[in-house]
């Protein structure tokens, strides 16, 4: 994938007609009224030595919600990623989501579905989900039925999608085994044993849900990653591997069932596989805590592609590249690279049904509270915190909103949401015919 490129320009591969219009054909129904999602960083951790942290307070986003969910209807982007506290709205057993009745209001009247992140790293106070783990997981079904039972009544009927626990596989290491959140452990046993109670209450949590929604669909995400040895390391091989091949799919095992079947799992639990995908998920490995991002133009570095076919042949289930961006200057070429890489997997038969631009609007670091430039709005001011609430602007980055468009075009999508956008969901066919007209190739050195 080294053609040039000028983001928004159209290129040998952009069709100058739509030839899906041109005959009949069958008609393959999606899961998602859009193919391109988005969503809003939510998390709520105890963080380090910051305390409690509500992302969606820092970027402002839980004040102007209203704004950001009129940006994707102007994007004709019909599906958002969108958090209920968890730590927030549940006080030692005890419920109050009166703080969501104006996003709800606002969701509804922007038409934009949301798939609510009932945990995004952070839990209640007076829980520990490794001291006392019965009663963390019991707790976090109770919030889950409490949580789908105040949302789904004031939402566009039938239309249920929650993701139970967001990364468990990277939540597990930040709280297990790095150090960074609550329950701030730092070893292999707390890590795995995180990990196992964190799936153990995804489960009870869906089948919660389902006890009052039986049709509620599910997103477990976690991220795809790709684990190399040190070039001067060669003894690791098997270490990397195995985080590649095992690690990364621990927790969608325990979910599906696979593995600790006594946890509950299984498919339908599992339902929809949300994988993240980011340049920093190619890593080579490290004895001791996080590992090294990969040079773009580093051995070792696989396709996209070749990671989502991973994940189809292990579970056939529905998957959406549930978080994908780039940074900087290089947000379209990232997009593009994504772009490709996904239609090569649809060649290949990956069951893709949608791709979800994250974040909507810019979130700041983590470690250093510093914007990232990673949204297809950059937010400009001080991030806002409890105590000071810095004025925020909010400014799109044209040129990933244009390669946005050039996208929209050539799969036959939508570029502003019409009038009913709930009512009719994306017909995959024009997506795999996109994939077989353009034939994309998998590049490992996609950037």
């Amino acid at each position: 994938m080294t053609e040039t490129f000028v983001p928004g320009e159209a290129t040998s591969q952009t069709p100058i007609q739509n030839t899906a219009l041109q005959k009949p054909r069958e008609r393959i129904e999606g899961i998602f009224p859009t193919f391109f999602l988005s969503g809003f960083e939510c998390s709520t951790f105890l963080w380090q030595d910051k305390g409690r942290r509500d992302l969606a307070l820092e970027t402002q986003h839980s004040i102007h919600f209203g704004e950001d969910y009129q940006l994707l209807r102007n994007l004709g982007i019909a599906v958002a990623r969108e958090g209920i506290p968890w730590p927030l709205v549940d006080i030692k057993g005890e419920y109050n989501f009166s703080r969501l009745d104006p996003m709800i209001a606002a969701l509804n009247a922007c038409q934009i579905l949301p798939i609510w992140d009932l945990c995004h790293y952070g839990y209640p106070d007076d829980l520990d989900p490794l001291a006392d783990t019965d009663r963390f997981v019991k707790r976090f079904a109770r919030y889950c039925q409490a949580a789908a039972e105040y949302v789904v009544p004031r939402m566009r009927p039938g239309r249920a999608f929650f993701t139970p626990i967001n990364e468990i596989s990277f939540f597990s290491e930040m709280g297990g085994g790095w150090g960074w959140v609550a329950p701030f452990k730092k070893d292999p046993e707390s890590r795995d044993q995180l990990r196992r109670v964190l799936c153990r209450a995804a489960i009870a949590g869906v089948k919660a849900i389902r006890d009052v929604y039986l049709d509620a669909r599910m997103v477990h995400v976690d991220p795809l990653v790709q684990v190399v040895a040190p070039t001067d390391r060669p003894d690791l091989q098997d270490e990397a591997h195995h985080e590649t091949y095992v690690d990364t799919f621990v927790a969608w095992d325990i979910i599906a069932g696979r593995i600790h079947p006594e946890l509950g799992g299984s498919p339908e639990i599992l339902d929809i596989v949300g994988a993240n995908s980011y340049a920093f998920g190619q890593m080579e490995y490290r004895e001791a805590g996080p590992h090294e991002a990969l040079a773009i133009d580093a051995q070792g570095i696989v396709p996209l592609c070749d990671m989502l076919e991973r994940a189809w042949l292990r579970y056939r289930r529905p998957i959406i590249l549930a978080e994908t961006g780039g940074l900087a200057e290089g947000r379209p070429w990232w997009l593009r690279d994504v772009m490709e890489e996904c239609l090569a997997a649809v060649s290949r038969g990956v069951e893709l049904h949608g791709v979800c631009l994250f974040p909507a609007v810019d979130m700041p670091s983590w470690h250093t509270g510093e914007w990232l430039q990673m949204g297809i709005c950059d937010v400009y001011g001080l991030p806002a915190t409890a105590e000071e609430q810095h004025p925020l602007t909010r400014v799109p980055h044209q040129p990933y909103v244009d390669e946005l468009r050039r996208w929209q075009k050539i799969l036959n999508r939508v570029e502003v949401l019409d009038d009913d956008p709930l009512s009719d969901p994306v017909d995959l066919n024009d997506i795999k015919i996109a994939a077989d007209r353009l034939q994309t190739q998998p590049d490992k050195d996609w950037s």
